[in-house]
């Protein structure tokens, strides 16, 4: 294991390298004021109910990530499926490879329980990459070890250093133990496990607020105490990994390098199970705004221009909309009254104040994206749409370039502009899902005051053949949704349960797109069983999102991409 050098740079020098990078080596940092920004999006945020992603999807994500500048980008639990081994090896090999010209690239982790099998099988799936790791975790609090794992300290103990040796033996040399509910563990004993992992060959040990309960007080305590009392804590990299319960997974993180984390886990549009986890741009903007006068000059290596875009690609990837108020990426975050951008419409002398990078640098950037996403795109060719989608975040083939191309031009004749949203929206449709079981053929719909509403829709299989129903039901998209129900139980004995479906705003005027997000279960799955690695039994759910001009053929196509997602799944 490599000592840390006592030599270290002053606050002086790395003012003067600010945007430096070091060399990534996994159990130290060269430079103690660098911070890794360690994304856990694709894993624990897709554990958020209906946020499943197909491998494409996630792959598009990594990517973004990876322009973003994150250092870690943990891409999954390879265990769980083998549609999740298949998109974290896929993610591995690829963009785990991709040098740029500066020598960056991300770190690929897999997650890992503590056992054989799932180590074996990350390891599998991130061996490929440049750098790979693996993170794996078993549960160190008195309530966990007793009724969930009903095993002793020494049990644990045992089993957490033989795994960590088991994953060097395999050939991975970059390893992060997690002891869950670290919060809620007792103190001797995190002390004392977490000295033996890093004795058996762990080079980053994560604290994690499993069930976001605690306050930032007692978190930064925490951190100060385990690097106070921890023998060897000084050769690996400690890490910070909050849930936001308590509305709090921001505020603990930020105490936790306070303390004295050097690696931050988060998410971006802070996504994750239950109430999410620390968000991304929140995090990174307020190291960058406080750098000096409240983090003594710590700095992170994310590109902020990218965060924007980052930010509504995981949105529309997992049909996960933002409320309007959340910090730096909501729609109102630069709004000073209902609906009216500043940036757009404050007296310019204000506006020339907000991007001035003598007044507020850090959000310069943000408000120039934002200048940036009110333009809109008219009649135009295929090379200027690749480069706008290009800008967007989204690398695309010549194929998938036609098929947005072909459904772009459709929308600009039914509107006067087409804007970034609906591109991303047209990339979301028409690109990234799954190949398709079902398809919609044809739809009408009768509604009125006068009888129920009733449907008649006609499907067509992936084998090509076509499926009629008739439906009626309390409303027009009740009735349409019944429709698909009595087609799919009847040949596919799929029967289906709607556990969610939001539609939202519709922009620019009544000929605006309208975007509509469902998420649906197997009818015998428990929707609130959903939700963490450590429960054997998971019910998973499948989410779908759609765009139009009608809000009935909307819901329909929503409800079929998830559908064929849900078929389409090898649980």
């Amino acid at each position: 294991m490599t000592t840390i050098p006592s030599m270290i740079p002053s606050p002086q020098q790395t003012k003067n390298s600010i945007d430096m990078r070091p060399i990534y080596i996994p159990n130290y940092i060269p430079n103690p004021y660098y911070v890794r920004i360690f994304d856990t999006t694709l894993r624990d945020g897709e554990q958020s109910p209906g946020a499943a992603m197909t491998s494409q999807e996630k792959l598009d994500i990594a990517r973004q990530l990876a322009k973003l500048g994150v250092d870690v980008i943990e891409a999954g639990f390879p265990c769980s499926s083998q549609d999740e081994f298949k998109a974290v090896k896929m993610i591995a090999e690829e963009v785990g490879n991709d040098v740029d010209d500066n020598g960056y690239v991300p770190v690929i982790v897999g997650i890992a329980r503590c056992n054989q099998k799932d180590i074996e099988t990350a390891w599998e799936a991130v061996k490929h990459a440049m750098r790979p790791k693996i993170s794996t975790f078993i549960a160190t609090s008195p309530i966990h070890m007793e009724h969930k794992l009903g095993k002793s300290k020494e049990e644990v103990l045992q089993i957490a250093c033989k795994m960590v040796k088991f994953a060097r033996n395999l050939g991975c040399h970059d390893i992060q133990f997690v002891p869950e509910d670290a919060t809620r563990s007792e103190r001797d004993f995190l002390y004392q496990i977490l000295g033996e992992v890093i004795k058996a060959g762990v080079t980053t040990v994560a604290i994690p607020d499993t069930v976001g309960i605690t306050m930032p007080w007692e978190y930064g305590r925490l951190i100060a105490d385990i690097k106070a009392n921890t023998p060897g804590i000084e050769n690996v990299v400690l890490s910070s990994h909050c849930h936001n319960d308590l509305g709090l997974a921001v505020a603990n993180t930020l105490e936790g390098v306070r303390a004295g984390a050097r690696q931050l886990e988060v998410t971006i549009n802070g996504i994750g199970e239950r109430a999410g986890n620390a968000s991304l741009e929140e995090i990174v903007m307020a190291l960058k705004c406080k750098r000096y006068d409240q983090f003594d000059g710590l700095y992170t290596g994310i590109n902020t221009q990218h965060i924007l875009k980052t930010s509504k690609m995981v949105e529309k990837y997992t049909g996960m909309y933002l409320q309007p108020h959340k910090a730096l990426v909501g729609a109102n975050a630069f709004v000073h009254e209902s609906g009216i951008h500043q940036v757009l419409f404050l007296p310019l002398i204000l506006l020339v104040t907000l991007i001035s990078s003598i007044t507020f640098p850090p959000f310069r950037s943000f408000l120039m994206k934002l200048i940036a996403s009110s333009s809109s795109l008219h009649s135009s060719g295929r090379a200027a749409l690749r480069k706008r989608l290009e800008e967007l975040g989204f690398q695309l083939k010549d194929d998938e370039i036609n098929r947005v191309f072909f459904n772009f031009k459709a929308l600009g004749d039914k509107k006067k502009r087409v804007t970034d949203e609906d591109l991303r929206t047209l990339v979301s449709n028409e690109v990234t899902h799954i190949e398709p079981i079902w398809k919609l053929g044809d739809l009408q719909v009768i509604s009125g005051t006068l009888g129920l509403p009733s449907t008649t829709i006609r499907l067509i299989n992936m084998n090509g053949s076509t499926h009629v129903a008739c439906s009626i039901g309390q409303g027009s998209v009740d009735s349409a949704l019944k429709a698909v129900n009595f087609i799919v139980k009847e040949l596919m004995q799929e029967p289906i349960k709607l556990v969610e479906y939001s539609v939202t705003t519709i922009k620019n005027g009544i000929d605006g797109i309208v975007t509509t997000y469902v998420v649906i279960c197997r009818e015998n799955s428990n929707y609130e069983s959903t939700s963490t690695l450590s429960q054997e039994n998971v019910h998973p759910t499948f989410s779908g999102t759609a765009a139009g001009t009608d809000v009935v053929v909307s819901s329909v196509e929503a409800y079929i991409a998830a559908l064929n997602k849900m078929l389409g799944s090898k649980e």
